[in-house]
């Protein structure tokens, strides 16, 4: 793998972004705008009605956060001109043919000037309704896949997954692709088309009774972790995340096709600086729970490796891919971003990094203005003593893991809603992560390391696009990068 100059390369290109309001679509166009201005054109799609609702969206979730304090520095007075005459703002849906894009004009110009397509929308919610995962996750790829095929220029179509579209399988996991209807434990029968008729049928016999909208919600997010469960997926997200790859695959014909498979993103290591996050993640559900006196226990291997990636270093690597795999056509390469081979991190380790910076800087409490004094979270090495714990800890009746039902929240309404609130918000935390607390899976990153070591000997950026996880000291990035930026983005 020989490879140029990124800068060069993304000089005068056109690029179509996909979820462009998303954690991780900010920071790529922040990067693209901020390394090379130069680039000719971004074309940003966002869900949205029209164009006035779609410039508002951008204005107000994108450019206005401090994400872009250090592009905003280096442009001064003319920061609004500078991003304005590189990007076009796009209203649309993905889960509509042609990107839900009605403006005919538009169509065509883009088909005509675009040149690398990135997908970056997606819903991420573990639980999400069955109908909307479906129309972004899966049918959402393949739409984009039908618009990458019209663009004239196109050189790449790189496509954003995740590394648990591996659902609970143990041991190293390659960096290898899904064949269509290919399931995980076995169970014969997984056809997506078919999938969307179930669903299609399913919404259609809730609406003819007029169920009420909180109804058929419930309705589809059951759906959805069931139809997951039923082929091995242990939730709705990773399920329609791995359709999507399969819609991919199967239908790409001569497109150049990368696949990023990121781990658990968090907060930017370096830049535009350290600790920038949005949004409660994966594992800050459990920061956010801990330091505020809500989670004191939870199960799990306290040797489980937790593989997390910072969010930059996911950027860097999905911008060094594009390049390298330009105007390769027909093929396909997957990459799987993490760290858990090169620079594993402990689950224990996690646990004592936050013990350690929330006992020198504790929340708040926002209601009698007291400093909330955390101790070590009890680790239970299995569901069984987890339960066990509760039961014995706060006196409460379980039946596995079922939500407690509206008799018990009566009559811990009052004195006992605190205590209440907490057993809750531990048993939902664990109803969605629990299988990642006793992962026992590594994930392979051949490829990604044939990527870096490419880039080293080509001589290219390095020190602008880098995504070496072996640099980072887990202690550090934690006690002074992570939790930090955790609480000054995610708390307010």
């Amino acid at each position: 793998m020989e490879l140029t100059s990124v800068l060069k390369f993304l000089e005068n290109r056109t690029i179509l972004v996909t979820g462009a309001t998303g954690f991780l679509a900010k920071i790529f166009v922040e990067k693209i705008l901020r390394v090379q201005p130069n680039v000719k054109k971004l074309y940003l799609l966002l869900r949205a009605a029209d164009e006035k609702s779609a410039m508002q969206r951008f204005n107000t979730e994108v450019v206005a956060k401090d994400l872009f304090k250090v592009l905003r520095e280096k442009s001064g007075a003319n920061f609004t001109t500078f991003v304005s005459q590189r990007t076009t703002i796009v209203p649309g849906d993905i889960s509509c043919e042609n990107l839900g894009v009605n403006d005919s004009n538009l169509l065509e110009e883009m088909w005509r000037e675009v040149d690398i397509v990135v997908n970056l929308a997606a819903t991420t919610n573990f639980d999400e309704r069955y109908d909307v995962a479906l129309g972004i996750n899966t049918f959402g790829a393949r739409h984009v896949l039908n618009f990458a095929k019209k663009c004239n220029k196109l050189k790449v179509l790189l496509h954003v997954s995740t590394a648990y579209v591996c659902g609970e399988k143990e041991g190293l996991m390659l960096e290898k692709e899904y064949n269509m209807g290919e399931t995980l434990n076995g169970t014969l029968g997984l056809d997506i088309e078919a999938e969307k008729k179930v669903m299609d049928q399913t919404l259609k016999q809730l609406k003819a009774k007029n169920a009420s909208e909180k109804s058929i919600t419930t309705t589809m997010k059951e759906l959805g972790l069931e139809r997951a469960r039923k082929y091995g997926w242990p939730n709705t997200y990773v399920f329609t995340k791995t359709m999507g790859e399969m819609f991919l695959g199967k239908l790409k014909e001569d497109i150049p096709l990368v696949i990023v498979r990121p781990t658990i993103i968090t907060s930017t290591f370096k830049e535009p600086f350290p600790g920038w996050v949005e949004g409660i993640r994966t594992i800050d559900s459990l920061v956010v729970g801990y330091c505020k006196g809500r989670l004191t226990c939870f199960p799990g291997n306290p040797k489980t490796i937790l593989d997390v990636i910072p969010a930059d270093m996911v950027v860097n690597a999905m911008i060094v891919a594009m390049m390298a795999h330009a105007d390769q056509r027909g093929s396909e390469i997957i990459y799987q971003i993490g760290s858990s081979l090169s620079n594993p991190l402990e689950i224990i380790n996690f646990k004592d990094y936050a013990f350690n910076y929330f006992t020198k800087n504790p929340w708040i409490n926002k209601v009698d203005g007291k400093p909330i004094i955390v101790g070590k979270v009890t680790v239970l090495s299995s569901m069984d003593s987890f339960q066990r714990y509760l039961a014995l800890h706060y006196l409460l009746p379980l039946k596995g893991l079922e939500i407690v039902n509206t008799a018990c929240c009566q009559y811990f309404q009052g004195k006992y809603l605190e205590l209440y609130r907490k057993i809750k918000f531990v048993i939902r935390l664990i109803d969605l992560y629990g299988p990642y607390l006793f992962f026992k899976t590594l994930f392979d990153d051949l490829n990604v390391e044939k990527l870096r070591m490419a880039a080293k000997e080509s001589g290219i950026e390095t020190k602008v696009f880098y995504f070496d996880p072996k640099m980072i000291n887990w202690e550090d990035y934690f006690m002074k990068i992570h939790l930090p930026g955790v609480v000054r983005y995610v708390f307010k």
